[in-house]
C-alpha cells in the first residue's frame, strides 16, 4: 500500500499515522536491501536538495547527504550560521 507523502515535512512521528510509519519503515528496508544488492534505482537523479538545519547535527547531516547521494540527488547544506531563517528570511 502506497501513501502520498508529497509536500509533507517529517518533523515528528506524531504527524504520521501508524500505517504511514510502517510504510516508511518497510520502504527504508527495501531501499537498503537494493543498495547492498546493487539494484538501487536513482529516484532522485537530476534533483537538487537543500538541507537546512536549525541546529548542528553531524550524524543527521551525514545520513541525509549519503541517502540523497545514493538516490542520485545533488545536495546543498545550509547550517545554523549560514542562513538568516527566522531573522530576515522565512522558510516559505
Amino acid at each position: 500500500m502506497a501513501f502520498n507523502l508529497r509536500n509533507r515535512n517529517f518533523l515528528k512521528l506524531l504527524d504520521f499515522s501508524t500505517k504511514e510509519i510502517q510504510f516508511l519503515l518497510e520502504l527504508s528496508a527495501e531501499l537498503k536491501k537494493a543498495k547492498y544488492a546493487g539494484t538501487e534505482q536513482k529516484t532522485l537523479q537530476g534533483k537538487n536538495i537543500a538541507l537546512i538545519f536549525e541546529k548542528s547535527s553531524t550524524r543527521t547531516r551525514c545520513a541525509f547527504e549519503v541517502a540523497a547521494f545514493d538516490q542520485g540527488a545533488q545536495v546543498t547544506y545550509i547550517g545554523p550560521s549560514g542562513s538568516q531563517i527566522g531573522h530576515k528570511e522565512s522558510m516559505k
